[in-house]
């Protein structure tokens, strides 16, 4: 029930499914159609809406963790308040080990006054006086035994008490001990319960910020380009178009752009896989940002602002491989929104994506070149009127053709559906995530 993670298992299951192919792509040489650059999901996918938790859902989430968490404060309070009575001199724990103290202490002070009485008396046995009679003689011995007697009722005595204190201490530091630990619990259980209420409140948050659903539309459009490879460590740079089909004027135009890595053949890909360790920055410039800009969480869109109709902005793209990234296979995909001040919002029905060969950094070794694969070449999107005309804010829209081929690379069409899928779930995730925020800024306004 985490939208958060609905979106990132809509990857996972994008790119999970077409990678049971791979290895049986030989097969498919000769029958595999040739996909289109730009796609929509195909209906047969599952579509992570479907598990989306309602509004009331989200917030019985919000006040049921609520409930759980101060009852764990409750539950923690009377433990940490259980282990300080402990300290009073008045509780009945503290109080059996005060006497038994007492006790022992007076039992010690018998043991050694008995101890002192038998030294005396075995001294005036063994010292008599000289002129001493027999009687003084025998009375002597009978106070030894005497003090004997009475040294060793006293050291039993003594020890008695030592066993009570101990077992006094004992049962109040067990006590305490057994305090900690429910302590020790309740502070799990009320951390856990924090989290589980942060957890809920910041899905119920993520779901309000979201707000209402945009519709798909096809009258955004985005075009993207680019080579055929990248080499690791390097940068490449694509073109990116973003048109504006319909016959109005769309306002808070925005395109979202993102590239990866692909998985290599035999790749084991699930819902635990980090697709954040596959993700290849990407920089954006245009003629009114000349500055490469990258994307943030705060600015993870390209804002191109007003849009006339027929009107389109062109966007350059820097894609920067990971020097230490394996040779493999890439794909860059995009996809437009905008955000109209009338409260009318839309996400683009089609989405763009070109695929690229990743060429291991380049060694001071000399490598052989490798053969280039015959590529279908797109024709170059048509020119608007170009100028500022055609777009406001942010916009301005340039008449620099957008070159190079939007169809596939025809190398493998398993790995370009992979490409495909992903694309569907982050871009228009991405899209549907911004597009939102941007409607909530605006009413919030």
């Amino acid at each position: 029930m985490k939208i958060r993670r609905i979106l990132a298992t809509a990857v996972a299951a994008a790119v999970t499914t077409p990678v049971v192919f791979l290895s049986a792509a030989p097969a498919f040489a000769d029958t595999k159609p040739t996909p289109s650059s730009t796609q929509k999901a195909t209906s047969g996918e599952e579509d992570p809406d479907e598990d989306m938790p309602s509004l009331e859902e989200l917030k019985a989430a919000v006040a049921l963790a609520q409930k759980e968490y101060d009852e764990a404060v409750v539950v923690l309070d009377k433990a940490m308040a259980a282990l300080k009575a402990y300290d009073k001199p008045d509780h009945p724990l503290q109080l059996a080990v005060t006497d038994a103290k007492k006790t022992a202490d007076a039992a010690a002070t018998a043991k050694n006054a008995a101890d002192e009485e038998l030294k005396k008396a075995e001294k005036a046995l063994a010292e008599p006086p000289v002129d001493a009679t027999e009687e003084q003689k025998t009375a002597a011995a009978a106070a030894v035994t005497a003090a004997q007697t009475a040294a060793t009722e006293a050291a039993t005595a003594k020890t008695a008490a030592d066993e009570k204190l101990k077992k006094a201490s004992t049962d109040l530091s067990d006590a305490e001990v057994a305090a900690s630990t429910v302590i020790g619990l309740a502070q799990k259980v009320k951390k856990a319960a924090a989290e589980k209420l942060d957890e809920a409140k910041e899905e119920l948050a993520f779901f309000e910020e979201i707000g209402g659903d945009c519709k798909e539309d096809p009258s955004i459009k985005v075009a993207l380009s680019g080579p055929k490879t990248v080499t690791a460590g390097k940068s490449a740079y694509f073109s990116l178009r973003v048109s504006n089909t319909s016959e109005r004027t769309l306002e808070g135009v925005e395109a979202y752009v993102d590239a990866v890595r692909l998985p290599a053949p035999g790749e084991l890909i699930d819902e635990e896989t980090d697709f954040a360790e596959r993700i290849i920055p990407v920089e954006w410039s245009s003629a009114d940002n000349l500055e490469w800009t990258s994307f943030t969480e705060e600015f993870d869109s390209i804002e191109v602002g007003k849009l006339v109709k027929g009107g389109h902005y062109d966007v350059k793209l820097r894609l920067t491989v990971a020097a230490d990234a394996p040779a493999g296979k890439g794909v860059a995909f995009s996809v437009g929104a905008y955000d109209n001040n009338d409260g009318d919002c839309g996400i683009g029905e089609q989405f763009a994506q070109t695929e690229f060969d990743i060429l291991a950094a380049k060694s001071d070794k000399p490598e052989p070149k490798p053969t280039p694969s015959e590529t279908t070449a797109t024709p170059t999107p048509a020119p608007t009127t170009g100028g500022n005309d055609n777009t406001t804010q942010q916009g301005g829209s340039s008449n620099t053709p957008v070159n190079g081929s939007l169809a596939a690379t025809g190398a493998n069409d398993n790995v370009a559906q992979i490409g495909l899928a992903a694309g569907v779930a982050v871009a228009l995730g991405a899209g549907a995530l911004v597009v939102a925020r941007r409607r909530k800024a605006g009413a919030d306004a």
